[in-house]
């Protein structure tokens, strides 16, 4: 009786271990296909609202961000028709509020809208602005980062966020466009999220 049992226990962990190597290759696997989705669209330009599950979409950006409308030779009329209506709201303010700078529309992605589109790819659904998409996961310290892990910017995540690529190096979506840089500490905030467990 005691060798049936010993012979059980060791079926089973042999049939148990390849599962659990598998499981662990195919969560890597979507770790990498997130972080190449993501790379994939380095130099995109940079657009407020910017970027969904199929790739860059229409936003906005300054009429001072390269290739924005002061590029283009906008600057000295804008009111053009170029501008769109979200550079129109921008120029048209109540008495005693400040005159916000006015906007062109850009096909590309936001920070929010890059990691929606990298997760995406493996299936995964994310909110779309990063404040929610920081309530989403499982947090952890800033030491224990992985690549395919999520930083955040901002009181709870609303101001920014960047896809962890390894090595000290973050990917994001910010002015001008899609660009790979090291990690900033400044306004982090104290804990990372990991949507993929490897």
């Amino acid at each position: 009786m005691t060798r049936i049992c010993a012979v059980m226990i060791a079926l089973a962990l042999s049939v148990a271990t390849p599962g659990i190597a598998t499981a662990d290759t195919t969560h890597q696997q979507a770790i990498n296909a997130v972080i190449t989705r993501a790379l994939s669209q380095r130099g995109v330009p940079y657009a407020y609202g910017g970027g969904n599950v199929g790739g860059p979409s229409l936003g906005t950006a300054s009429v001072d961000t390269p290739g924005g409308a002061a590029d283009a030779g906008l600057a000295a009329n804008p009111l053009s028709s170029n501008v769109g209506v979200a550079g129109l709201r921008s120029l048209v303010s109540p008495l005693a509020s400040p005159v916000v700078e006015p906007r062109i529309s850009r096909v590309g992605f936001d920070s929010s809208g890059l990691v929606l589109y990298a997760f995406a790819g493996v299936g995964i659904k994310m909110p779309r602005s990063s404040g929610e998409q920081y309530k989403v996961g499982r947090k952890i310290l800033p030491s224990q980062a992985l690549p395919g892990d999520l930083i955040f910017y901002g009181p709870d995540g609303s101001q920014s966020v960047a896809l962890f690529v390894g090595n000290g190096q973050m990917v994001e979506a910010t002015d001008p466009a899609v660009t790979v840089s090291p990690v900033r500490t400044n306004g982090m905030m104290p804990y990372l999220t990991r949507i993929i467990e490897s």
